[in-house]
């Protein structure tokens, strides 16, 4: 796994030293509404969502989710990767932030370099993200770093709403 800077930033692997601020984000009001409950109610659940989830994942995929902290104090305030998820055919954008860390565009300034970076260090050509209809903020998000909703799905017990960037260039059929 890559660990990345952007101008106020730092995107990184997660740790299983992590665990107390994911059993924070993953009981958010706002992750339990758009997201799920993820039955992370303690600190060993939270290090067996790691382990099971984005450690694993990197094992496998090379990729995942990852910390975002900020480069003034190392801080964890959100998470930021790519997913390869169950029911999507593409790797998935996903991103979360603490409520205190919303709403001042760090959010955006993850999930641009984390796209970046998937079509770069992983020489991905499509790039989706999938989000609750409802959940204005993170089209918001989705469509300032340039991703195009293309329609909504059902996912899970619902729906989603389906956005999806390519890789800069041209396509691969018009190259040499």
């Amino acid at each position: 796994m890559l660990r990345f800077d952007t101008a106020r930033l730092l995107i990184r692997p997660f740790q299983l030293d992590d665990a107390a601020f994911i059993l924070t984000l993953l009981n958010d009001p706002d992750w339990l509404r758009f997201i799920g409950d993820k039955k992370v109610h303690s600190l060993g659940d939270a290090e067996a969502y790691l382990r099971n989830g984005p450690l694993q994942m990197y094992g496998r995929h090379g990729l995942g989710l990852c910390a975002v902290a900020l480069h003034r104090d190392e801080r964890v305030i959100g998470m930021c990767g790519l997913i390869r998820r169950d029911g999507l055919d593409d790797v998935d954008l996903g991103f979360a932030f603490l409520p205190a860390f919303r709403g001042q565009g760090f959010a955006a300034e993850a999930a641009a370099a984390t796209l970046a970076d998937g079509f770069v260090s992983h020489g991905l050509r499509r790039i989706v993200a999938i989000t609750d209809p409802a959940n204005v903020a993170s089209a918001s998000v989705l469509t300032r770093i340039g991703m195009r909703f293309e329609r909504c799905i059902p996912f899970g017990t619902g729906e989603v709403a389906v956005y999806a960037a390519l890789a800069p260039g041209p396509p691969l059929s018009d190259r040499a």
